[in-house]
């Protein structure tokens, strides 16, 4: 294929899809693209395929997976000793016991190891936003883990269970049942402990996780009804057990449905009996609070079946009208626009609620998104956020790209620290929030950090894209249609031109040292022009 650009006319319709599908399109997405207007199918056919990953085939995954290794260096201290290695990622497929010491710090180690487990899976997150063919999950597996948010960074034993949460919870629902998806991140260690539920008893039921279940998880905030009405009864429609929202009095009584619900941590059980210390979950009955409950107005009666009355909170927020829109809200918000179109957002609605017993429900509302008219009449209402703009650039660019400790650190610095995030909310997901001057300056630094290999994160293969000596602006526009997928911008040209010092007409060489420069130097310029950004 060597430097040719497809034809922009063509690919314009793939450059959206891809933006907005993947971590960005290679200059091979973009040409199968640009059959589009020949086979108006082949979204569909693409999505068909996206849509059912097979683990079993993403070769160039499991070789980066294989070969990555991040660097780990630490002084002695009371009880280790010094340690300066590279090391592979080897926490991605443990069980949440083999990394549950990691959280109680039982034998005792360096901060460092503690925070392992995060660092791995950032550097598996990268790996796969890159190299994965199953792009669509990688798009999904992102926004799930903001909507259903740990701080691995704050907490040790989240970041012990962060493995575990990655593989198990988010990348195995991610485009699987909503109502299983609940349950399993209810259930997880990671959120166990990061909304203090494995403390949650009766006579002091912790209300974290509860509340964040029906403001962020489910319902959303646009649900919450406590400012009109103080009184499960006021609220319109509870009292034939359709409440159009939640207020207090429901995040109360649902919190005390999940009293119980816990981690096998060593916490006691009363006399000398303890719970085993292995980090999963476990139900203690002695801890629920069986007495009678009301939520969402429903009765619930007392001393029900072991963990019933949780699942029966679950059957009732997966269920709610509300959580249908604030769900198809928030993925409308993430695949189209800041400010997705109602009639989009009740398009993905009716089909959520159409298809809520169904095993593969998520895919379903996905896949009616992306085909709807709205996906491709929509321009310019997104922005990439920093681990998008790293992933798409690597793609386009042809960046075999490595994760290291200096990249993952240049991520942390932008805004974007995976697994990060403090609040339960997730990163932000408008573009005001990823546009500020300081912000546009780590974004600038991580492109050319990367089109410069300062990081070692590998080279661009300039060689495949620029096979012989050409002009400064005609490397300036075929950078343009390899990044941008479309007809080169004059303006564009014109100050990169201008602001490197080229006329328009010197040669740059590729193989020498200054036109490699150059052209490394040119491609991080025009992935800061705003079509590139944009999704």
């Amino acid at each position: 294929m060597g430097g040719a650009v497809p034809n922009p006319s063509s690919v314009l319709p793939a450059v959206i899809a891809f933006n907005r599908l993947a971590f960005g399109p290679r200059l091979a997405d973009l040409e199968a693209g640009s059959s589009g207007p020949d086979r108006p199918d082949w979204l569909a056919r693409w999505l068909d395929r996206q849509l059912s990953p097979d683990d079993t085939d993403d070769p160039e995954v499991e070789h980066h997976l294989a070969a990555a290794k991040l660097r780990i260096r630490y002084p002695a201290g009371d009880g280790w000793e010094a340690v300066d290695e590279d090391r592979p990622l080897a926490c991605l497929g443990q069980p949440i016991e083999t990394l549950w010491p990691l959280a109680t710090n039982r034998p005792a180690v360096a901060g460092l190891e503690r925070q392992r487990p995060r660092l791995e899976v950032a550097a598996a997150t990268l790996i796969r936003a890159v190299h994965s063919r199953w792009q669509l999950r990688e798009v999904l597996v992102d926004f799930w883990h903001n909507h259903f948010n740990v701080n691995a960074a704050g907490e040790p034993a989240v970041a012990a269970a962060l493995p575990v949460y990655d593989r198990a919870v988010i990348r195995a629902h991610a485009l699987g049942n909503f109502r299983a998806f609940l349950e399993a991140v209810a259930t997880s260690s990671a959120m166990q402990v990061y909304l203090n539920n494995r403390s949650s008893r009766a006579g002091s039921a912790n209300e974290n996780y509860a509340r964040e279940l029906f403001e962020l998880h489910t319902l959303g905030s646009g649900a919450y009804l406590n400012a009109l009405y103080n009184r499960w009864r006021d609220v319109p429609g509870a009292l034939r057990g359709a409440p159009d929202g939640y207020i207090d009095q429901d995040v109360y009584e649902a919190a005390r449905a999940f009293t119980g619900w816990t981690l096998e941590d060593g916490a006691g059980l009363g006399g000398d009996a303890k719970l085993p210390v292995t980090g999963r979950f476990t139900y203690v009955e002695g801890w629920h609070d069986g007495y009678q409950k009301r939520v969402l107005g429903r009765e619930f009666d007392p001393f029900q079946s072991p963990m019933a009355d949780g699942h029966r909170v679950l059957d009732l927020v997966a269920d709610h009208p509300a959580t249908a829109r604030h769900v198809c809200t928030a993925l409308c918000r993430r695949l189209v626009a800041d400010d997705p179109p109602a009639g989009l957002v009740a398009l993905a609605a009716r089909v959520w609620t159409e298809n809520r017993s169904k095993p593969d429900q998520i895919a379903r509302v996905v896949r009616a998104i992306a085909l709807s008219p709205d996906f491709m009449r929509i321009r310019d209402a997104k922005v990439k956020r920093p681990l998008e703009l790293v992933a798409s650039f690597a793609r386009g660019a042809g960046i075999d790209l490595v994760p290291t400790n200096p990249l993952l650190g240049e991520l942390d610095g932008s805004g974007q620290r995976l697994f990060g995030w403090p609040a339960p909310t997730g990163h932000p997901d408008r573009m005001e929030a990823w546009l500020g001057a300081a912000a546009m300056r780590r974004r600038w630094s991580l492109l050319l950090g990367l089109a410069e290999n300062r990081w070692e994160t590998g080279a661009i293969d300039l060689a495949a894209r620029f096979p012989a000596p050409l002009p400064a602006a005609a490397a300036v526009d075929r950078w343009q249609g390899m990044l941008h997928g479309g007809d080169p911008e004059p303006a564009t040209t014109a100050a990169i031109l201008s602001g490197m010092g080229l006329t328009a007409d010197v040669l740059l060489a590729p193989g020498t040292k200054a036109g490699d420069d150059r052209l490394r130097r040119v491609a991080a310029f025009v992935a800061m022009a705003p079509r590139f950004n944009q999704r």
